[in-house]
């Protein structure tokens, strides 16, 4: 079954750890950081301080995304602050592979990820390191932008690489996921949905992830 994972960039800051309490009690099945430092992307988010406070409120899965340039710098402190799984951008460093290793030296899971501008071959030589490739489905740095159409063909793409290469990565999409583009994305291959505006701005978090799930489950390729 497709996974959920909501994306607090799109959360009342101001009741943090209450929103991820209750995505948990929704049943999402990751949560989703964005960490952006305002140099790879024209925005600033939240830090390690920031997710380490609101660690203990749940157990799910923190999915953490660094917009970061030389996202080596941080991974320690990342890790150290609760993160499962940390993704970095291939576009952000000169040494990707030296990236993913040391994350999975830290022990967490390592993924890579891809602006919309940015080619499969880029990642091609390591995708064997990967838990997860994150295709950003529009261009990163703010919520609420719309869905990039052409990010389906490159899901497609990443899906036909995956099987013949014989890897077990997730494919993840971001950017834009309501439940229309999340069933194409589901249909193209892909595994995990973000979900930021679209999912907090519903008034009920639960039955809006039960609608996620039905409304990709009604094709019957995820029952």
């Amino acid at each position: 079954m497709i996974k959920i994972a909501p994306s607090i960039l799109s959360a009342d800051f101001a009741n943090l750890g209450q929103a991820i309490q209750a995505m948990d009690q929704a049943g999402c099945d990751y949560i989703h950081i964005d960490v952006m430092d305002g140099s790879f992307v024209p925005n600033i988010s939240f830090g390690p301080m920031v997710y380490q406070a609101v660690r203990p409120l749940t157990d799910k899965t923190f999915d953490c995304h660094l917009m970061v340039d030389q996202p080596e710098r941080y991974l320690d402190m990342v890790a150290a602050a609760g993160a499962d799984i940390i993704s970095v951008h291939v576009e952000a460093t000169k040494h990707i592979y030296q990236s993913l290793s040391m994350i999975k030296a830290l022990g967490k899971k390592a993924g890579v990820v891809l602006n919309p501008g940015t080619d499969l071959s880029q990642i091609q030589p390591i995708l064997h390191l990967c838990d997860l490739v994150l295709i950003m489905t529009v261009n990163p740095g703010f919520g609420g932008q719309k869905f990039i159409q052409a990010s389906l063909e490159k899901i497609k793409q990443l899906k036909v690489m995956r099987e013949e290469k014989g890897l077990d990565f997730e494919i993840e999409v971001d950017g834009g996921i309501n439940f229309e583009t999340g069933k194409a994305c589901a249909q193209a291959g892909a595994d995990v949905l973000v979900s930021g505006s679209f999912l907090f701005n519903q008034t009920d978090w639960a039955k809006a992830i039960l609608d996620f799930h039905s409304h990709i489950d009604m094709t019957g390729d995820f029952i």
